[in-house]
């Protein structure tokens, strides 16, 4: 009986379909019962190219009573404002301003019939409606002194193009096509970057604002448990990388000390607090080795990117944050954290990426704020450029740096809470910094603190930090 229903049943529902097709197929104009018969497009992303910094022209602020002045004292006669006819096109707002030298909009010519471009008759200057509070700075190309033209605007900077025909930059890269490129160029011009472009980044941040630490509102004096448990606790669920649910169910079964997963968690939220200051800010001794990837994490069912930079040589973890976003925000600020930790930044610094783009983006953000450095992409799996061919060691050392995190992570399934997440990538970079002893090290932990070395357990080891943690604390904020 039930084949007989199933063989009905798809039999109705390709009855149903060629319905279906017939109906659209009359409405659309099309016949839906022919198979596509478009292939898919296999264009890959262009490659991102960053320019070199534009030439700034600040605009030098004038006043309008004063030109005004000049211009009686010059001529003998005073300068008159702009006498607009009753058919006039061209009106000028009664409310707007020259932005160079201030003069009121009787001296405000429209200078386009209207189409929202002005010119001020006391100082000369071209203005537009839109950026009427004008700016204090002009944008040329660097290559021809031309004016730059904003032509885009996206989340985090404004796009600025040279569109200058006659550029040395322009003509160059147009030379430098072959007779190949030169034929897609005129079918597809937008698959080429042959003209200069700059990104003025609209972004709240301030490089290397170093904050000062803050005692955290948390008193583990006051923790159900003994120094002793905390470390047990730490070390299972942090060097061992089990979930908080095991660790309690073996604090239980093997210590015979009964403790709930969510203590666990509220433990592991506690000791983080205190640790990460200490972390952030110890004065580390490095190399001149640096390497930055991005790996998965999943936060409240969502998937997270937490960027990792390290430092190849040193085996130290200097940056951790963890984002939402893939961006260059994300990037700016992991890179920033490693410069911080830096006595002075060094003038061949380098830092040894994968191909994704955010990162030159955040160079470009640093090289605007005076900050320069080196980034260097190894892209793919296998070396197709003398780039990836000499820089890929140190990539495949940040891809074990995540592949160790992913093992102590694993087992916690995710995080219920941004907070949560941070607080375990804080206790990992603790455990990897100061307690994990490395091979590359001969056997010895990334950073060497004698009142660690001495101690005969872990769990004595994760006690004594979490006091050096703490007596710093009240040392930097006394």
């Amino acid at each position: 009986m039930l084949p007989q229903l199933l063989t009905y049943l798809l039999e109705y529902i390709k009855s149903q379909d060629q319905i279906i097709r017939t109906l659209l197929t009359l409405l659309i104009g099309k016949n839906m019962f022919d198979k596509p018969t478009e292939k898919p497009v296999n264009k890959p992303y262009q490659k991102l190219q960053v320019d070199e910094l534009p030439i700034i022209e600040t605009l030098q602020k004038l006043d309008y009573q004063i030109l005004l002045k000049e211009y009686l004292e010059k001529n003998g006669k005073p300068l008159k404002p702009v006498q607009r006819r009753s058919n006039s096109k061209g009106k000028v707002p009664s409310s707007m301003k020259c932005p160079r030298c201030g003069a009121p909009s009787d001296y405000l010519y429209a200078n386009n019939g209207g189409k929202g471009q002005y010119q001020c008759k006391v100082c000369a200057c071209l203005f537009n409606k839109k950026n009427q509070y004008a700016k204090e700075a002009v944008l040329k190309c660097p290559h021809c002194s031309k004016t730059l033209e904003k032509i885009k605007e996206r989340k985090d900077f404004l796009v600025f193009k040279c569109k200058n025909n006659d550029c040395p930059y322009y003509k160059k890269k147009l030379r430098g096509m072959s007779k190949k490129e030169k034929k897609q160029f005129e079918k597809d011009p937008q698959s080429f970057k042959v003209r200069y472009i700059f990104r003025q980044f609209q972004i709240d941040y301030q490089p290397l604002a170093k904050h000062s630490p803050k005692k955290p509102k948390v008193d583990l004096s006051r923790l159900h448990v003994s120094p002793h448990t905390l470390g047990l606790i730490l070390t299972y669920h942090v060097n061992y990388g089990l979930s908080a649910r095991k660790t309690a169910a073996l604090m239980k079964d093997v210590h015979g000390v009964p403790i709930s997963h969510q203590s666990i968690l509220n433990y592991e939220n506690s000791v983080a607090l205190l640790l990460k200051p200490y972390v952030d800010h110890y004065p580390y001794e490095l190399s001149d080795q640096f390497c930055g990837d991005e790996t998965y994490i999943k936060v409240n069912g969502r998937w997270h990117y937490l960027f990792f930079f390290f430092d190849a040589v040193k085996k130290i973890i200097l940056s951790y944050p963890v984002s939402p976003n893939r961006d260059t925000v994300s990037a700016i600020r992991a890179i920033d954290e490693v410069l911080w930790k830096m006595k002075e930044i060094p003038e061949d610094l380098t830092f040894v990426v994968d191909g994704n783009p955010i990162y030159l983006l955040a160079q470009h953000f640093f090289a605007q704020h005076g900050i320069t450095f080196d980034v260097k992409q190894v892209i793919g799996l296998t070396n197709e450029d003398p780039v990836s061919t000499e820089y890929r060691p140190l990539k495949q050392i940040i891809e074990r740096l995540n592949r160790t995190f992913k093992g102590n992570y694993r087992s916690t399934h995710g995080f219920g809470s941004d907070h949560g997440s941070v607080s375990y990538v804080t206790l990992f970079v603790a455990y990897f910094n100061f307690l994990r002893p490395h091979s590359a090290l001969e056997g010895k932990v990334p950073v060497v603190i004698p009142e660690l070395k001495e101690l005969p357990n872990m769990p004595a080891r994760w006690t004594k930090l979490i006091g050096l943690a703490q007596q710093w604390l009240v040392e930097q904020t006394a």
